[in-house]
């Protein structure tokens, strides 16, 4: 797995913006070990959480459903950063390190039931040895899938970024459209199809 070091080493600025993301996830799963008193925001398929723009200090725990994260290019294309099921953290970390209006669209795929986190909890929250250990397994596993990904978008063929996607989200594939899978890859619905029309026929 790589470090963040050695991931601004080889790849800079993109890498760093990267960097950022992971340790503020990082810090709200482990604040999320303490037994806070939590209060469940329901969302209906389609609502939006978050708009580009915006300045926003929250962060959104998925307790049921799915979210995802992404942008609009000029062309009013969509590129999604990241999908968000249960037990994931979902933020735009970048715009509330730096200050600054928001990058992401954050929506509802599903009806979902979410926490919604407010930055503060970052630096007011104490957390001890015992707490940060429990989750060291939950949280090197989403760290290890966001470096992966940021590597295998910079030089992985199609095929080898769908088999990471698939390990990383196994439950997703029946349950987002294909389009937004492929948006995920940065390839093409025709080229995802073709993919797995080759997968299919190998089984």
């Amino acid at each position: 797995m790589y470090s963040c070091r050695k991931l601004l080493m080889l790849h800079g600025s993109y890498a760093r913006r990267a960097c950022i993301k992971i340790k503020k996830m990082t810090i709200l799963n482990e604040i999320l070990g303490h037994d806070y008193q939590v209060k469940i925001t329901r969302l209906k398929k389609g609502d939006i959480l978050q708009r580009t723009g915006e300045l926003s200090s929250k962060a959104f725990f998925v307790k049921n459903g799915l979210l995802r994260s992404y942008t609009i290019d000029d062309k009013g294309k969509v590129h999604i950063f990241m999908f968000a099921p249960e037990g994931w953290i979902v933020a735009d970390f970048e715009s509330q390190e730096f200050e600054q209006p928001a990058e992401l669209f954050i929506d509802a795929i599903e009806d979902s039931e979410v926490v919604i986190l407010d930055r503060k909890l970052l630096t007011e929250s104490d957390l001890n040895t015992i707490q940060v250990k429990r989750n060291v397994k939950l949280l090197s596993r989403r760290i290890g899938i966001l470096q992966r990904r940021i590597i295998m978008l910079m030089s992985a063929s199609a095929k080898e970024r769908y088999d990471f996607f698939l390990d990383a989200y196994p439950e997703l594939p029946n349950r987002i459209p294909q389009k937004m899978i492929a948006s995920y890859l940065g390839i093409t619905p025709q080229a995802l199809s073709t993919i797995r029309g080759k997968m299919a026929r190998k089984k």
